[in-house]
């Protein structure tokens, strides 16, 4: 089968193709990397480009067909182009966090999750494009350049995984990894019209991963299908001996619902949060819309209010920040890092191979931080942050008693310009208001886009948010969106 191709076939589609023996790994692999050499120069979502580890995958993948190898014992991954944020190590790769700090860092060590993917015998093309340590919602603070988004490339892919939602929009792989701490694989999927997942917190093994926000972080997929989402949740999710925060439960299969009918689904609207101040018209008719939609496919449609959301923001971006400038307190260029070479000291050779290898946005969320968290103000900020976060997170609770999902915006606007928000952060950090509020409760959100817009023909994007543990209900509703909207994330001009 010569006539194949990566863009239009989901992961499990190009799966079945491998192991039924109507195309080869290695095909798979040799498309890919085409598609990649064709696009990467427009898109940038790629850091580092893996292709001899990709046919080597492939190889022995094949090798593992021709010994009789079936389709379930390799998995229903079994060749399938993916990609990793550049965040996660991957022994083989460097892993920068697209910063100075780590622009030599070579991995010593895998992620778990990325094991995990490894190990469905999927194929591994390269490292993603990301805000520098995953500061930013737009990956404009990237240190090796902007990725742009295939659908408009004068605009923003979003962030900090801009990379990983670009590179599957554009059709260069079928599924990359992500992280979320305050939306960032939700964001960006809505903006690039891919599906994005931010698992339950402590669903996924955060191991390997770089931290921004350890009580926040999160790992999740970003695919063109719902199902090949679930299946990608399925490989990654599990109990990790290495991450104390993973948590352990009885294994479940997210693609066990998909295709089920939704009658009695009860699914909220927070009206509250859907009079947020710059909330784009379109896009909050859009809510109203998909729930008519759910409506006739029978289910309940219920309104609720979440009264703490609106502080999500405040909350987040002390928490946040606070955490950040604790975990990237090792990058002092002494044990592992930029470092200058002519420093007059000690004290001299770290501040300045700091300030030389962080760029301006991760200096400002760790001055941020370092202050929330100094003597006389901790409690001041910190404490009460927590605080807020306590009262969202019950908010949630309350609303999870009556419903199974809540449905809303995953972001205000659509995609923006290149350079029209970078001189106001406070601007920028709004691209996050309807997600933060889920990182900060720990819950699981999934983005799942349901059109173009008619003003500017770009991607949108709708949150549904689940309670703790509750992903197959998410990927269930997710599922039957999908079908009514039947939205293609490759744009047309790149199939």
């Amino acid at each position: 089968m010569s006539n194949f191709s990566i863009a239009e076939l989901s992961a499990a589609e190009i799966s079945k193709l491998v192991t039924s023996k109507e195309v080869t790994a290695r095909e798979v692999a040799e498309q890919a990397i085409s598609r990649i050499d064709a696009h990467e120069k427009d898109i940038h979502a790629f850091n580092q480009i893996t292709p001899d580890m990709a046919l080597a995958a492939a190889d022995a993948l094949d090798e593992k067909i021709a010994g009789g190898a079936t389709a379930v014992e390799l998995g229903p991954l079994a060749g399938a182009p993916v990609a990793f944020k550049d965040n996660m190590n991957l022994v083989g790769t460097n892993t920068t966090c697209s910063s100075k700090m780590l622009e030599s860092y070579q991995s010593t060590y895998t992620c778990t999750a990325v094991q995990h993917l490894l190990d469905a015998n999927t194929l591994p093309l390269g490292k993603l494009n990301m805000d520098e340590f995953a500061f930013g919602s737009s990956t404009e603070n990237s240190a090796f350049g902007p990725t742009k988004n295939p659908w408009n490339t004068d605009c923003v892919p979003g962030g900090s995984s801009g990379g990983s939602a670009a590179a599957v929009a554009a059709g260069m792989v079928c599924a990359t990894l992500g992280s979320d701490t305050g939306g960032s694989i939700r964001q960006p999927g809505a903006f690039t019209g891919t599906v994005a997942c931010k698992p339950t917190y402590g669903r996924v093994s955060r191991y390997g991963c770089v931290a921004f926000a350890s009580s926040l972080d999160q790992i999740g997929p970003f695919t063109k299908t719902v199902e090949d989402n679930a299946l990608i949740l399925n490989a990654i999710c599990g109990k990790d001996d290495m991450d104390a925060t993973s948590v352990e439960r009885e294994p479940e299969d997210f693609t066990a619902h998909l295709g089920d009918d939704i009658t009695g689904m009860k699914i909220a609207l927070p009206t509250d949060m859907l009079e947020t101040q710059g909330l784009d018209p379109e896009i909050k008719a859009s809510i109203y819309e998909a729930a008519e939609k759910l409506a006739a496919a029978g289910a309940e449609i219920g309104e609720i209010s979440l009264p703490h959301a609106k502080y999500g923001l405040s909350a987040y971006y002390v928490v946040g920040p606070a955490e950040a400038s604790s975990n990237l307190a090792r990058f002092d260029g002494i044990r592992y890092g930029h470092r200058v070479e002519d420093a007059e000291d000690v004290l001299d050779l770290y501040m300045r191979s700091r300030a030389e290898g962080f760029g301006p946005e991760t200096i400002r969320r760790i001055m941020i931080g370092t202050y929330a968290l100094s003597a006389g103000y901790y409690d001041a900020y910190y404490g009460k942050a927590q605080k807020v976060r306590t009262v969202i997170k019950q908010d949630f609770d309350d609303a999870f008693k009556d419903f199974d999902i809540i449905l809303t915006p995953t972001t205000p606007t659509t995609s923006f310009k290149f350079g029209s928000k970078t001189t106001d952060p406070y601007a920028m950090y709004l691209s996050d208001v309807f997600t933060v509020p889920v990182n900060l409760a720990g819950n699981v959100g999934l983005s799942i886009p349901v059109g173009c817009a008619k003003a500017d023909n770009m991607p949108i994007g709708l949150q549904l948010i689940g309670d703790h543990f509750q992903e197959q209900k998410v990927f269930h509703v997710a599922h039957a969106l999908e079908d009514i909207y039947k939205f293609h994330s490759v744009p047309a001009n790149l199939k």
